[in-house]
């Protein structure tokens, strides 16, 4: 049975990239219907770590304009979002990673990022637990966190939103068919649900990335900044194995999340032990305070990669109605505003915040074959 029009647009998945989605959409008097299943995705099972990156320019300006937009938020985020501005301290283990960090430093300053590069001696002043040795870091200061989970929730709260619990069994373009058998029809459909997205256009080029988290219990003024080794620019990348890199972040209830694992090749969400010790070890490497802390609970998580880094976001070229918000791999929460400004300014044929062109699908899909 085929329903009539039930929205203007329906959203596929009530993550944070499909929250921000609908928000934005709800913004323009459009009604929404966000469809979710129900699954912990990435969103619930990430750290909610605000970060600008600029290992390419197009990741740059997406995680910078995305932060930018964040801090505009920040004043109506109700205190369950836990938002921090906190900033992030890039850890430099020896001179060859100094070398990076000088380098990270003189292109985020060059694009208006406030920064600052911290020295042996200042590094230990401004975080004490860190082991003696460590050559440097830099300071990225308008870096934040969030928890993400309530910040989806909030921007789920309009009257133009109606969230249901259904699962989705395939796309048609502008509708979609529920397992119950049932047709509903918008005028557009956006698939923003991470790794399940391949469940529904398999020709996606996504793969999923596993990670371990850990929380400990409540150890308030322990750390300051979010604390993640230089070597992680090289491990997010590591397509070839399995990898670690220390990723230390203070919550504001006192406790802190240990991160980051990623492999590639598994679907289990099972916690391995191997992978958790190797991950705890990196950690208590650079903070070996960590080792007489309690750790209360540790889970995984799945990225949803793209081949290139970049999430896409733009018409399906092939499938006309259907929009893509997905692959965003590690940065989901923090390009979540950037992502929904790109792919509204699409769907009304505006002038875009971003050039789009870095994160079109037809990068991995081929040109469109209907016109527009």
């Amino acid at each position: 049975m085929t329903e009539g029009l039930i929205a203007d647009v329906i959203v596929i998945g009530a993550g944070i990239i499909g929250a921000a989605c609908a928000r934005a959409l709800s913004q323009r008097g459009l009604k929404v219907v966000v469809l979710d299943a129900g699954w912990h995705g990435a969103t619930a099972a990430g750290m909610g770590h605000l970060l600008v990156l600029d290992d390419n320019p197009a990741e740059l300006a997406l995680s910078q304009y995305s932060l930018g937009r964040w801090r505009e938020l920040a004043h109506l985020l109700p205190e369950g979002c836990a938002w921090r501005n906190n900033g992030t301290l890039w850890l430099a283990a020896n001179p060859q990673e100094m070398a990076v960090a000088n380098s990270k430093y003189l292109n985020l300053l060059a694009h208006g990022e406030a920064c600052e590069l911290i020295g042996r001696a200042a590094l230990r002043q401004r975080e004490p637990e860190l082991r003696e040795g460590l050559e440097g870091g830099l300071l990225i200061k308008g870096d934040g966190i969030l928890y993400a989970p309530a910040a989806a929730r909030w921007m789920l709260d309009s009257p133009h939103i109606r969230r249901q619990r259904a699962q989705v069994a395939e796309v048609d373009g502008s509708q979609v068919r529920l397992d119950d058998g049932r047709w509903l029809r918008a005028e557009a459909v956006i698939l923003a649900n991470g790794i399940q997205a391949t469940e529904l256009c398999p020709e996606l080029p996504i793969e999923p990335k596993k990670g371990h988290l850990l929380i400990t219990d409540r150890y308030p003024a322990t750390v300051t900044h979010t604390l993640v080794e230089l070597g992680y620019v090289t491990s997010a990348h590591n397509a070839s194995g399995p990898s670690v890199a220390c990723n230390i972040q203070p919550r504001p209830t006192g406790q802190l999340f240990i991160g980051a694992s990623r492999q590639f090749g598994t679907v289990d969400p099972q916690v391995e032990g191997w992978m958790l010790a190797k991950m705890l070890k990196r950690a208590v490497d650079y903070m070996p305070g960590l080792a007489q802390l309690n750790g209360i609970r540790a889970w995984t998580g799945f990225r949803a990669a793209s081949p290139d880094g970049l999430p896409l976001v733009g018409q399906h070229p092939q499938r006309k109605g259907l929009w893509l918000a997905v692959g965003h791999e590690g940065l989901g929460v923090t390009t979540a505003p950037a992502t929904a400004d790109l792919l509204v300014a699409q769907l009304f044929n505006e002038a875009s915040p971003l050039a789009p062109q870095a994160y079109l699908p037809e990068r991995f899909l081929g040109e469109p074959v209907y016109v527009s």
